[in-house]
């Protein structure tokens, strides 16, 4: 079931990162997005708190401020960036800074960080000017954490959304993708990712990281989820209800339930 998200590098002719409609179409219900996103493992947020310098942390698109929060409660004072209005007041309404720019025309006006982190959103940056940006602003030693999850629903969940998905966007790119992608196609993404923050010269290394858990999803929790995804945010109200109504059935099917397997994979290095 191809979901693209912030989550999911999106395989598509173009670059990511230039699809900004897409970009800029999750804060259309930005209560809804930060109430049915899942955060991060917290293994994850303790690693990069505990390998960086300091406690100052640059969120990269923000969003809703899922991901700043906790680091806020990690111990860390945090600015986020976020190109979206809409997101940005939420995420100011939960307690948390934000200035509202897209990543590459943000002024950093001599700021310096202890870590730079990028949730689900670094696909959206373009590639060689957010490292290199990020390496301007960093701290030496600091780290810079780019980091989503992948997760592919169970075939009886992902085929009946597909089928329904094909109906209602016969014309969308997204239909020519599988049904359920490989891990293996997320990492070659975080691969890339990997690969442009070495091009900048000024970091070590890249590593990547993995973390594997699971999470149990009613039919409610999972049809509130799902209108937040890149590839459902922009359709007509009576296209998501009849993709809704029909993977609803499909739970029902399966006694109301099922279990995701995320996978949330990282790309990060120092800053030398």
């Amino acid at each position: 079931m191809p979901i693209i998200s912030r989550e999911q590098p999106e395989p598509s002719p173009a670059e990511p990162h230039q699809a900004r409609r897409m970009a800029e179409s999750f804060g259309v219900d930005a209560r809804r997005y930060d109430r049915a996103r899942p955060g991060y493992p917290d293994a994850l947020v303790a690693r990069i708190v505990a390998g960086s310098p300091g406690p100052d942390v640059l969120d990269v698109g923000c969003g809703t401020g899922i991901a700043a929060r906790q680091f806020q409660a990690a111990g860390c004072a945090v600015l986020g960036v976020e190109p979206d209005e809409r997101m940005a007041d939420f995420a100011r309404a939960r307690g948390l800074r934000v200035e509202v720019a897209a990543f590459e025309a943000w002024h950093p006006a001599g700021r310096m960080f202890d870590a730079v982190v990028a949730a689900q959103s670094w696909h959206w940056v373009d590639p060689v000017t957010g490292a290199a940006k990020v390496a301007r602003v960093l701290r030496r030693g600091g780290r810079l954490a780019i980091f989503g999850h992948v997760y592919e629903p169970p075939a009886e969940v992902a085929e009946p959304f597909a089928a329904a998905y094909r109906r209602v966007a016969p014309d969308s790119p997204l239909n020519g993708q599988p049904v359920r992608r490989p891990l293996d196609l997320y990492q070659a993404g975080y691969a890339k990712f990997a690969d442009k923050i070495r091009e900048t010269g000024q970091f070590d290394d890249p590593e990547q990281w993995r973390f594997d858990w699971e999470r149990s999803y009613t039919r409610d929790q999972w049809l509130d989820l799902l209108p937040t995804t890149g590839g459902l945010t922009r359709l007509r109200p009576d296209q998501l209800a009849e993709i809704l109504d029909a993977v609803g059935s499909a739970i029902d099917s399966l006694g109301g339930r099922f279990t995701m397997e995320y996978t949330t994979l990282a790309a990060t290095a120092v800053r030398v």
